[in-house]
């Protein structure tokens, strides 16, 4: 038999797509298509062989993430707060100093220069509206800068354009010279500001998720049952006569009414479009590079640094690893250390061999704990460039230019193809709060869609919908 109509197809079962599906299956006929053998994209799961998990993607919430909080609740999830007891390190200088909240403690003349420059960049953004940056007096020319020579202007010494360096690659996982100042601007501004994003308690890396992120969307997965299609990646969508679209993917065809694209946009240029999108969509999906990141994990028997009043956070000026979190799971014994290779380090690492990459991390951790820190019971770390359906973390990226020339048809529908996943996010871009935003709008671009063509189309034969499969 021909296929049927559906009412609507989301590609990517990503938390975005998953949350998508939830909100429309009740009400319509879907399916969702994954390139993968698992759902949760960005999100996924590492079992030790202790049988204990954690997180090798995305992993925190925090204030503000109001529809994470309500999904994690409805799922039947808890969450807990990430260990924030102690003294933090900033390493510099072959030695580590203690220092409490998110500024580290280094000299007056720099705290001042690194103040002042942290003041003067939350002010720029929060006059940013993030659902049209490119509409802000000085879009052009804080988007024909890069955020490296913002810095290199606004902070007069060496010690605080590094550290504010630090802090754009924990946040963005690049470096100050591949942004945008405005997209820089805009990305705090949608997650409130850039403190809250480098916080932990009050901000964007306070609380994890018992039995993992991941965990959320295998259980979404779970609700959509046989309309949820795994290692079915597709290849190319055709826009038929009526205004019905086919979707042609590994394993068959599938007929829809509308089209939910909810996966980043170096994934989406995988795609063929018959007809064409616009050339500025293409163009504006070239512009839009993934950031780079390794997360590194390593297990120990207990998380022995607490031992000496720490609280496993590490600043450091000196690489590979300059961002570490003590990432114990809550009612584990285990004590874990998780660290991130960032920007230009992970692109280096992702080309070395695996154990070098091992050793040289391990040598990081025992760097600033101790040699004890050189002997985990386990080690696990995930390349996220080298992901052959994801191709790089956290989010895509806007170098110079992009905002302002291709930004205002990064969210439009092109006709029945409409677009969720974090990078179409107005709150929250780059967050998993930012991939539910995205899908509330699609699905109510699609609710509305198709309330206004609510006539039944009819099937086609088979000699017309017939097509060699993908």
């Amino acid at each position: 038999m021909p296929p049927d109509l559906l009412d609507v197809v989301i590609i990517g079962a990503g938390i975005s797509g998953l949350y998508a599906a939830r909100q429309l299956r009740p009400q319509h006929r879907i399916a969702v298509l994954e390139a993968r053998d698992r759902v949760g994209g960005r999100l996924c799961n590492h079992r030790f062989a202790n049988g204990e998990t954690v997180d090798i993607g995305g992993q925190w919430v925090g204030p503000g993430q109001d529809r994470m909080y309500r999904l994690i609740s409805e799922l039947g999830f808890e969450t807990w707060p990430l260990w924030d007891s102690g003294d933090n390190l900033l390493w510099d200088s072959n030695r580590g100093r203690r220092y409490k909240g998110t500024i580290p403690r280094i000299g007056p003349l720099a705290l001042l220069d690194l103040g002042q420059a942290m003041a003067r960049f939350e002010r720029m953004a929060r006059s940013i509206d993030t659902a049209a940056p490119w509409a802000h007096p000085n879009a052009s020319k804080w988007d024909r800068q890069t955020l490296a020579s913002w810095l290199q202007r606004n902070c007069r010494t060496r010690r605080a354009r590094k550290l504010f360096a630090i802090g754009i690659g924990a946040v963005f996982a690049a470096e100050p010279e591949e942004l945008s100042l405005l997209h820089a601007l805009f990305y705090a501004r949608s997650g409130n500001s850039l403190e809250t994003l480098l916080s932990v308690t009050g901000g964007a890396q306070q609380d994890r998720v018992h039995g993992g992120t991941a965990g959320l969307c295998t259980r979404m997965a779970r609700e959509l049952g046989d309309d949820l299609h795994l290692n079915a990646s597709v290849s190319s969508i055709e826009r038929e006569a009526e205004g019905t679209l086919r979707v042609y993917f590994h394993g068959g065809v599938l007929r829809c009414r509308r089209l939910i694209m909810a996966l980043p946009p170096n994934q989406a240029l995988r795609i063929q479009f018959s007809p064409a999108l616009s050339a500025r969509r293409d163009q504006l999906w070239q512009r839009m590079p993934a950031g780079s990141c390794i997360k590194c994990v390593a297990r120990y028997d207990r998380p022995f640094w607490r031992d000496e009043g720490l609280s496993g956070q590490v600043t450091s000026v000196q690489g590979p690893v300059r961002v570490v979190f003590d990432n114990s799971e809550a009612g584990s014994e285990s004590g874990l250390l998780m660290g991130f290779l960032e920007g230009e380090a992970a692109r280096h690492y992702g080309g070395v061999d695996a154990e070098v990459r091992r050793r040289d991390v391990l040598d990081c951790f025992a760097r600033y704990f101790g040699d004890q820190a050189r002997r985990p019971l386990e080690y696990v770390d995930r390349d996220w460039s080298s992901e052959p359906w994801t191709r790089g973390c956290y989010a895509a990226l806007m170098p110079p230019g992009v905002w302002t020339q291709y930004g205002q048809v990064l969210r439009d529908a092109d006709g029945p193809i409409h677009y969720a996943g974090t990078e179409s996010a107005t709150e929250w871009y780059g967050y998993m709060e930012g991939a539910l935003q995205a899908a509330e709008r699609a699905v109510g671009e699609v609710r509305e869609a198709l309330s206004q063509n609510a006539v039944e189309l009819p099937s086609l034969s088979r000699q017309q919908w017939e097509a060699p499969r993908v």
